[in-house]
């Protein structure tokens, strides 16, 4: 295998495009990249030529991307880059750079971000409704997945038969 696979650390250029071609959705975005540099003798940081890379994500990415990024975030893109050149209307040769991402996300050094898992169930899916981001306060994060009992650490009512055991048990260990 010959692709050439890259993580890129950048910024959203502008909100993402979700499209369906086919039956399968993608997004397109922008992303921009600037390398900073610091200047040891003056101790500045410099800012260096910013590169732009054309991000598609295909199926259930493209839609999570759609949901969750918007135009300015600081993100985190993994995925198998191309190399294109083509002649614009000018004449001129143009370079561009594109990325078909496998993976997409939120950079956490620039700030935080709250996870809300995909439904697992066309029912789940007609039922949560999410909205444009699913980042409404006071909202459980969890609420989505989590089964009711499967959380090891929540407390569990005690039933009568375990109330009326544990004296029996501590009598009879007494005896």
């Amino acid at each position: 295998m010959n692709d050439s696979i890259i993580t890129l650390r950048g910024y959203v250029g502008a909100d993402p495009i979700v499209r369906s071609v086919g039956d399968v959705s993608v997004a397109n975005f922008r992303l921009a990249c600037t390398p900073r540099k610091l200047n040891r003798a003056t101790g500045e940081w410099t800012d260096g030529v910013t590169q732009w890379f054309t991000v598609s994500a295909w199926r259930q990415l493209g839609e999570n991307v759609g949901r969750s990024l918007r135009k300015g975030d600081p993100v985190v893109v993994h995925g198998r880059l191309t190399a294109r050149s083509y002649v614009n209307k000018d004449g001129l040769e143009v370079n561009t750079f594109e990325v078909e991402a496998n993976v997409v996300g939120h950079d956490l050094n620039r700030g935080m971000t709250s996870l809300s898992r995909n439904p697992r169930t066309l029912a789940a899916v007609a039922a949560a409704a999410p909205g444009p981001r699913d980042d409404e306060p006071g909202r459980d994060p969890m609420a989505d997945w989590r089964a009711p009992g499967s959380d090891p650490w929540e407390q569990q009512p005690a039933t009568s038969d375990e109330g009326e055991a544990a004296p029996d048990s501590e009598a009879t260990a007494a005896a």
